[in-house]
């Protein structure tokens, strides 16, 4: 071969991978139920302003960032978006439109978006009277393949896994009888032998086979990942595990060959030459079909935008009119998570004293921590997904005996559990088991049945005697190395903005939900906690910050003093029930035990007053006026096994705000805002802000953007309906039935009261009361913050609370959207 030749190979393998690498650079993961946290959907085009990656999304799967016309016509009608609202949309946008326009578009339907086919959809157009279409046969059969293969805990029966999953695939595939192959079973089995084993090369061998020009290779092959939307998601959570670790994963890789196969090989089956050559030159026009696209998507985006400023003008208001501050001493400081939910409990709580006041910090407390309970072989993060532990906590034995004998008891009930769920069910156990035990699960069906209004025994105490359960998680560091567990306080005081005037009692209120029978549970506990509840980040931070050593090296090395008399305690905020739980009481200096009884009216109180504030959104509006009938009741709603919405989670989130908690204390936000304490006076070198901005920020938008993405579009980008739900791989995700695709985001119960939505797709509005100059450095020197901003993907505002106006960050420029009269 001569050097030119050899050149052009080299370049067409470098095109091949970054082709290969944009495809699926595109796909978010998604994580396990177990862990189940909120992810953007859209996180790999967010490099590309917001209508342009809509387009290009609609272009090759067909779905849309925007509601229907009609809802916006709704909105109209209910008298939430007004005529001012699109005239300020109009002044926003890029010209070319005026507020008629507007107007005749909330009356018109919305067009339907068109998206290139691919090969299996040429099949079915050209064979419609097939019994199943193959767009339909070929995920079903991916999607089951992806089940087996990827099970490791729920099956009995599993598929041996000592092939990748490409090449699992083809074998398996060989082996199916069921499929309806025109050329016959024999013809496909040799076709399957002759496909190259490796699979980057079965991807290139396949474009060139299938003539798909280079100029839209990329394109195709993302379209060919979104009509598996749901395992790519699931391979790219691996991928995203994997390089936290610092190594790779080439899983969503090999589900592209995989896909990019059954094209091939339906091509060779069902189609004539001719049928794909028209099909082919299409995708070389991929982005005339993206412009026009664009094009006819600007008045969606206006209709958007007016809705989001309808939000934000009554909020930009009520923020500039922030009374002044009241002072006096304060007996209690409560620091909850930003999650919109502690929002309502905050100003009830808030509400009884002038002495109570509240922070917003993230729910996993700025610890790098996972948690690994004694007598136990499982690890569970506790800290955000974008992060990776640092730490590992566990409960405390006094000594090493101790622990061995609690260790020892729990593995003991737990391979017992194992052999009896294996037992029950093994092949043969069928009808035997169910002939022999099966009355003895009467009673628990009954007890399950039946209302209840005590949470259920937690798992975390499982199998250990009576001394050990509800002993604390402790982080080895703090007896180990006090200095090294002060540099981590530190840095999470300095964060959290309390640094000095601490109040005689400190409250870390981590969060967790209560309910039954529900694949998405930890979906509704704390996403900044990986999922789970925030108990063990409270408990770990508060003894961290109690120990003696550990306030004196505080003190001596970071200029950090708590007094003496200060105490944190951790607490745990059930967002389902409004209910506080409070840990580690024992320790409490008995100086401070008045002070307990008098939190613990204070939290009651202000649960009735949070539970009758949101009882009309769960139908028990009227219990409002009956604060322990109300009580009782959302405690059998979270007991309920049959019921669909426990809770609403952090639907219609839509602000994040960036203040001190002064700037919204007066407002009532309705549980639609995000709120983090920030005081730029205490963050000299803007480090705070940052770590806010690259993190929080980051974290919510993921949030609000897959809030966004179910609602928009539940079809591709939300699980569907929950009674349908079966659970995959014991912990993977859920087949809504029995097939299709493995369904990612929030299930529409989550998000739809069976009359209208309870969730109003709004992009985040982002408000921070900081200098321009602070967050201009910020977002150059972060590329991931600045696409956000500059791309539309949520709204940046700055509060100037001297100059009292709000200015909006837009085409790289701060301009005033409101000021104060």
């Amino acid at each position: 071969m001569d050097a030119a030749a050899s050149q052009h190979l080299l370049q067409q393998a470098d095109a091949l991978a970054r082709h290969v690498a944009t495809a699926c650079g595109r796909i978010a993961p998604s994580w396990p139920l177990d862990q189940f946290i909120a992810v953007n959907p859209y996180q790999g085009w967010t490099r590309h302003p917001v209508a342009r990656a809509a387009a290009e999304l609609g272009a090759l799967c067909g779905t849309r960032l925007t509601m229907p016309r009609d809802w916006y016509r709704a909105q109209w009608d209910a008298g939430r978006l007004r005529r001012e609202h699109l005239r300020a949309a109009v002044e926003r946008g890029d010209g070319g439109l005026d507020v008629e326009e507007l107007l005749q578009a909330l009356h018109a339907p919305c067009l339907d978006i068109r998206h290139l086919p691919l090969l299996t959809d040429l099949c079915d157009a050209l064979h419609p009277q097939a019994p199943l279409p193959w767009s339909e046969l070929v995920t079903h059969q991916v999607s089951q393949h992806c089940a087996a293969f990827f099970d490791r805990s729920q099956a009995r029966w599993r598929l041996a896994t000592d092939e990748d999953l490409y090449g699992s695939w083809r074998r398996q595939l060989a082996e199916d009888r069921g499929i309806p192959w025109r050329r016959g079973r024999r013809w496909a089995v040799a076709r399957l032998a002759a496909l190259s084993a490796d699979a980057l090369t079965l991807i290139g061998d396949a474009l060139a086979a299938l003539r798909v020009p280079d100029a839209g290779q990329a394109a195709y092959l993302s379209a060919l990942l979104l009509s598996l939307n749901g395992w790519a998601a699931w391979c790219a959570y691996l991928r995203w595990q994997a390089r936290l670790r610092g190594s790779d994963d080439t899983h969503l890789q090999q589900l592209l060959a995989v896909r990019l196969a059954w094209e091939w090989l339906l091509r060779e089956d069902q189609l004539q030459p001719h049928d794909s050559a028209e099909w082919a030159a299409a995708w070389a026009r991929i982005d005339h079909h993206v412009a026009r696209l664009a094009a006819e998507q600007r008045i969606d985006w206006r209709l958007q935008e007016a809705m989001e400023i309808a939000y934000q003008q009554p909020l930009c208001e009520g923020l500039l009119t922030a009374p002044e501050p009241v002072g006096g001493p304060v007996a209690v400081q409560a620091v909850f998570c930003i999650d919109v939910r502690s929002e309502v409990f905050r100003r009830a709580f808030e509400s009884l004293s002038p002495g109570l006041q509240t922070r917003g910090f993230a729910g996993f407390f700025g610890l790098p921590i996972a948690y690994a309970p004694v007598g136990s072989e499982m690890v569970r993060l506790q800290l955000p997904g974008l992060l990776a532990p640092v730490h590992t906590v566990s409960e405390d034995a006094e000594a090493p005996s101790l622990a061995r004998a609690w260790r020892q008891r729990r593995q003991a009930v737990l391979r017992w559990r194992q052999r009896w769920a294996e037992l029950r069910g093994a092949p043969g156990s069928g009808f035997s088991f169910v002939e022999s035990c099966g009355l003895l699960y009467g009673a628990k069906l009954l007890a399950n049945s039946l209302p209840a209004t005590t949470p259920p025994r937690r798992w975390q105490d499982a199998g250990l005697p009576r001394e050990a359960q509800g002993r604390r998680p402790r982080l080895a560091l703090v007896d180990s190395d006090p200095a090294a567990a002060a540099r981590l306080g530190a840095k999470v005081l300095k964060a959290m903005g309390l640094t000095r005037d601490f109040a005689p009692l400190v409250l870390l209120v981590g969060h967790g939900s209560q309910s039954a029978n529900n694949a998405h549970a930890a979906g509704l506990d704390c996403g900044a906690c990986g999922g789970q509840s925030g108990e063990v980040n409270a408990r770990v931070l508060a003894d961290l910050l109690n120990a003696g050593a550990v306030r004196e090296a505080l003190r001596e090395q970071h200029g950090l003093h708590i007094p003496d008399g200060t105490h944190f305690l951790p607490a745990l905020h059930n967002t389902t029930t409004d209910d506080v739980q409070l840990f580690d009481t024992d320790v409490l200096p008995s100086r401070r035990q008045d002070e307990l009884q008098a939190l613990r009216s204070w939290l009651a109180q202000a649960g009735h007053r949070a539970r009758a504030e949101r009882a009309a959104a769960l139908g028990l509006q009227a219990l409002a006026r009956e604060p322990e009938a109300l009580a009782r009741a959302v405690r059998r709603r979270a007991n309920d096994w049959a019921q669909l919405r426990p809770e609403w989670g952090l639907a219609n989130n839509a602000a994040f705000i960036i203040a001190p908690r002064v700037r919204s204390r007066h407002l009532r936000l309705d549980g639609r805002c995000f709120l983090h304490d920030y005081d730029e006076r205490e963050d000299e070198d803007g480090s705070t802000l940052e770590l806010i901005m690259t993190a929080p920020m980051v974290v919510t938008n993921w949030i609000n953007l897959q809030y966004h993405a179910s609602t928009v579009d539940n079809l591709r980008f939300g699980s569907g309906n929950k009674t349908l739900h079966n659970v995959v791989g014991g912990h993977i995700g859920v087949f809504e039935g029995n097939g299709g695709d493995l369904r990612i985001g929030l299930p529409l119960q989550s998000l739809h009261d069976g009359q209208d939505w309870r969730h109003q797709p709004l992009r985040l509005s982002v408000f921070i009361e900081a200098p321009c100059e602070r967050i201009d450095a910020i977002l150059a020197r972060h590329a991931q913050v600045r696409d956000l901003v500059h791309h539309g993907w949520l709204h940046l505002l700055r509060i100037d609370g001297e100059a009292r106006r709000v200015e909006q960050l837009r085409d790289e420029q701060w301009r005033t959207v409101h000021a104060a009269h």
